[in-house]
């Protein structure tokens, strides 16, 4: 796939076929997610894979429910507009994907969100080059749990900056619309 394609291609995909991904798949992406640049080269980000999709409706649940006591905590908080969403049991914020991937790292990394969120580019581009979508979801971050955030094994003094969704999508959306560059200036 040619760089011009990869980018058009890679969209949001929150609708999966019921097939497993590889974990040799996504160990080959993950090996090409670490060539993204870190500041001062840290390359501070670790990776957790989560592929029991049972452990993954628990830890919606878990999200949905620290989502939802946050909101009843600040009523003005964003997430009033999830909240209907929020409440509906039914609702699994992963998607029922068949593999889910947080992007994590060192709190004391000044630069680890912008560290995450370009190693987690390069983990959607490497995953729709083997024609696999993912969905960057911002409500499965909000996992705060002490005992929780050990059974995933995420180390202590380690934050969840990136969750992504991973699997075969059933369908790729068409590309929304998409404005020209905003040039301020050019000096």
């Amino acid at each position: 796939m040619d760089y011009e394609t990869l980018l058009k291609q890679r969209r949001a995909i929150r609708d999966f076929q019921d097939r497993e991904v590889p974990l040799s798949v996504v160990e080959e992406i993950l090996r090409e997610t670490c060539l993204a640049p870190t500041a001062s080269n840290r390359q501070p980000c670790k990776f957790i894979v989560v592929r029991d999709r049972e452990r993954m409706r628990r830890l919606s649940d878990v999200s949905r429910r620290t989502l939802l006591a946050d909101l009843d905590r600040n009523p003005d908080s964003p997430l009033k507009a999830y909240e209907a969403y929020l409440r509906d049991d039914g609702v699994n914020v992963f998607y029922n994907a068949p593999c889910l991937v947080f992007i994590l790292g060192p709190d004391d990394v000044r630069s680890l969100d912008v560290d995450c969120g370009l190693t987690a580019a390069y983990f959607m581009f490497a995953a729709t080059a083997r024609g696999l979508g993912t969905c960057w979801i911002g409500l499965g971050a909000h996992l705060k749990d002490r005992m929780v955030l050990a059974e995933l094994g995420v180390p202590e003094g380690c934050r969840i900056v990136a969750p992504l969704i991973l699997g075969y999508p059933t369908a790729v959306p068409p590309a929304s619309e998409r404005h020209a560059p905003e040039i301020v200036r050019v000096l």
